[in-house]
């Protein structure tokens, strides 16, 4: 099931997986399965109730679906009747049905592995949107299924996302910071706007670890370099919302996890 909240409260949640982390960690359990039910109906703890097309323009919401057999974190940004979607690395037809009612600006990839590109051609045949990543990921990305069969390869990009690109949201801004070493083309999306404080990062930083740099195109002191960007440019109240796993708060991070001492 997928899980919703206001930006002000904060609940998103996710797996882990084995791919992205350099230890393991536990899910925090805050959905059931990775087929995504409507990802702002079921908790109304979290929110105001309502499906995703019933926010309103007064609060920003977060969606997650933990999609695929590595349990991507799939967020959806929702703001005013506009959408994000961000990482969508599997059930792509399953994530636009749960967007009747929003109009998908577009798709986002922090990176290019497949597992958070492999349902983004499915999504935007079904739902539209457009699809950006950065350049630098372009190429492992449409040869996704390459390195997993499990999953498709991307689509062509519509654009590529640069240091210091913005996007519009609603009454929410991101901007791209190209954070690499995981990947060559690895980027975070820094809120703003209504979206302030929080900060998607993709394979770059998890509760308690970082990206594993083995893989090809991984560079270990690339991704130190970014990480030190992240600990020392971002206000460290910032919601960390990973490719993988929890979310956390970067204080606590930079206080306790062993790869930013």
């Amino acid at each position: 099931m997928a899980q919703s909240t206001q930006m002000s409260g904060h609940g998103c949640c996710g797996g882990h997986e084995e791919h992205g982390h350099r230890e393991e960690h536990e899910c925090c359990g805050g959905h059931e399965g990775h087929e995504g039910s409507c990802c702002g109906g079921h908790e109304e703890h979290h929110h105001g109730g309502g499906c995703c097309g019933g926010c309103g323009h007064h609060h920003d919401r977060v969606g997650v679906f933990r999609v695929g057999p590595l349990e991507t974190n799939c967020y959806v940004y929702i703001s005013g009747d506009d959408c994000m979607v961000i990482d969508p690395g599997a059930s792509g037809a399953k994530i636009a049905s749960q967007l009747v009612g929003l109009n998908l600006k577009y798709i986002v990839a922090t990176h290019g592995h497949a597992d958070h590109v492999g349902g983004v051609k499915a999504l935007k045949l079904a739902a539209g949107g457009t699809y950006l990543i950065n350049q630098e990921d372009d190429e492992r990305a449409r040869h996704a299924s390459e390195s997993n069969p499990v999953y498709d390869d991307a689509p062509n990009p519509d654009g590529y996302l640069a240091e210091g690109d913005t996007l519009e949201i609603g009454t929410a801004t991101f901007r791209v910071m190209e954070t690499p070493g995981h990947t060559p083309g690895g980027i975070c999306l820094v809120g703003g706007g209504t979206a302030k404080g929080a900060v998607f990062v993709g394979d770059t930083l998890f509760q308690g670890s970082v990206g594993r740099t083995d893989l090809e195109g991984g560079d270990a002191t690339i991704l130190a370099a970014s990480l030190y960007r992240l600990t020392h440019e971002l206000d460290p109240t910032s919601l960390i919302l990973p490719g993988h796993g929890a979310q956390t708060e970067l204080a606590q991070e930079i206080e306790q996890n062993p790869f930013l001492s």
